[in-house]
């Protein structure tokens, strides 16, 4: 049975084979790479998430793009070493280790990020396919949850309670791909802020309602991402959102949840959740909890102005539209936090349970 890895490894093989060719027959390299933008992708709501459309540039070995064709050849290379000796390399780690390519070297992390970016689409494969992770927070969980993994060291599986955190949580590891589940739980909120999510633990509403919990600590990193998405298919339970009621969380946020973004398009069918519903803050609640705002500042602006143009989610959904209209007609944005303007157990006693009776009405 042939292994991910080995496969991970024909593929580096093969594009280096193809760079090799070339040059033997004195022509010149080149990479295709999928064009990773809102303007390259497609929204169905039988699929899901955002598709490429298929659009693609080419990469040719020139005098200008001599620096990055070397330095996309020896990331591969530093991948596939990565594969053999089963260790992996976080983005800031492989960014040092690239000093010492000389003239190969990054100017900077943003620059070694971009051309991971391009290996994973140049593979087909995500990054944690090919040894690299991020520094990023993988997110928090608390209730009815058992998260079953295994002892590094001895691999014996290990039964992890996520209600037996006291104040902590249990954090979502970067790679989630071997993890099992085992729970009751009725349904997950995902929820935008660390500080909402401990209002919520600590006010006991994951026993309450029978739920599972968990912070995503703004925009929620791929293996949050994967995890929720691994949780609620392998247990056939719904996915509810709740993030600060501005352009950020629709579109930063819970958008990038449930149908993915531009950027990460040839890998959206496998970091969201396309079931996602959206419980708000909506601008609705805003008049009906009579809720303390800011004005939206022009970022906020142009942000949803921009996805009522150019967001093929947003463009598919009139409730989206609508809603969007509604707040700029407003022109105001709320947080999660302004709740408390009620008391603080306000969103865990009133707020919620409330929302949670109308799941027809959610956002889609």
């Amino acid at each position: 049975m042939v292994k991910k890895s080995d496969k991970v490894i024909e593929r580096i093989d093969a594009e280096a084979d193809s760079v090799y060719k070339r040059i033997r027959r004195k022509l010149k390299p080149t990479m295709h790479l999928p064009i990773r933008s809102l303007s390259n992708v497609s929204y169905r709501p039988k699929s899901g998430y955002f598709r490429l459309r298929g659009k693609s540039k080419i990469r040719t070995l020139t005098v200008n793009t001599v620096k990055t064709f070397a330095q996309t050849l020896k990331m591969l290379a530093m991948s596939k070493d990565l594969i053999r000796t089963s260790r992996h390399s976080t983005k800031r780690e492989a960014y040092y280790q690239a000093y010492n390519w000389q003239e190969a070297a990054f100017s900077g992390q943003d620059e070694s990020d971009a051309v991971m970016d391009d290996v994973e689409a140049l593979l087909g494969v995500n990054r944690e396919q090919i040894h690299f992770r991020a520094d990023e927070h993988g997110g928090e969980v608390a209730g009815e949850l058992i998260v079953i993994d295994r002892d590094r060291r001895t691999g014996k599986r290990l039964q992890i309670d996520c209600t037996r955190f006291g104040s902590g949580a249990y954090s979502v590891p970067t790679v989630v791909e071997d993890l099992q589940f085992r729970t009751n739980a009725k349904f997950i909120l995902a929820v935008e802020t660390k500080g909402m999510f401990e209002r919520l633990v600590e006010e006991d509403f994951f026993d309450e309602h029978h739920c599972i919990l968990v912070s995503m600590g703004g925009v929620p990193s791929r293996a949050c991402r994967r995890f929720i998405r691994r949780l609620a298919e392998a247990k056939k339970i719904p996915v509810y959102v709740f993030t600060d009621g501005d352009p950020y969380g629709y579109f930063n946020i819970y958008r990038t949840l449930k149908v993915g973004s531009g950027n990460a398009a040839h890998l959206n069918e496998y970091f969201c959740v396309p079931t996602a519903r959206f419980l708000g803050v909506t601008p609705e609640d805003i008049v009906e909890y009579k809720l303390p705002t800011h004005p939206l500042k022009e970022v906020d602006k142009k942000r949803a102005m921009d996805a009522m143009k150019n967001d093929p989610f947003i463009r598919h959904y009139k409730a989206w539209q609508d809603a969007v209209n509604k707040m700029l007609k407003m022109g105001v944005r709320v947080e999660q936090q302004a709740l408390a303007k009620h008391g603080l157990e306000y969103v865990a006693r009133t707020y919620l349970p409330r929302k949670l009776k109308q799941v027809s009405k959610f956002l889609p």
